[in-house]
């Protein structure tokens, strides 16, 4: 599994945001359509009935919530340290993103978690936005970046690539 802007590629999946777990929200673009999943958001949006995707709301990475990540995590580590097996994580809920589908039977909107812990960079989010409404410009080009997204998680081994490679594969997905 890896992380690509604000798509997370799980082998040959492709979610917005983070691969979501039981009933969480999530998002996954799959051949057929958008797949919202979760508890109050289950369904299929079929690519010929979607004219628009747009993300409404994603996390940009800034010094304050950098800030706030590290602050997070050393008052984790001292609440562990002064009681072991104690309360756990004070925070770690991921921030919520937005996708909004456009349908002839109006706007959807669907949720998900943020799959980087603090955020975004700004031309990832961007290069992301563009990748996304991509999807919209007709069946072949929606078939070919999902397939060419899908054949790199199949082939990926390890982690996220960095930044810069993040940012590389972006834009030639992008065209």
């Amino acid at each position: 599994m890896a992380m690509v802007g604000v798509f997370w590629i799980a082998e040959s999946d492709v979610y917005v945001g983070a691969k979501p777990s039981g009933q969480a929200p999530g998002i996954r673009l799959t051949p057929e359509g958008v797949l919202a999943l979760g508890e109050g958001q289950s369904r299929l949006y079929l690519w010929e009935d979607v004219q628009a995707l747009t993300m409404v709301d994603v996390p940009v990475k800034s010094l304050k919530r950098q800030i706030g990540a590290v602050t997070e995590l050393a008052l984790d580590t001292v609440v562990n340290l002064a009681m072991p097996g104690g309360p756990g994580p004070a925070g770690g809920i991921p921030a919520m993103m937005t996708v909004r589908v456009e349908t002839r039977d109006g706007e959807h909107e669907l949720t998900c978690y943020a799959a980087a812990a603090v955020g975004y960079s700004p031309a990832e989010a961007d290069l992301s936005r563009t990748l996304l409404s991509r999807f919209t410009d007709g069946a072949a080009t929606m078939a070919t970046t999902l397939a060419a997204m899908s054949e790199w998680g199949r082939a990926w081994e390890g982690g996220s690539p960095r930044g810069a490679q993040r940012e590389e594969l972006l834009r030639r997905w992008v065209g």
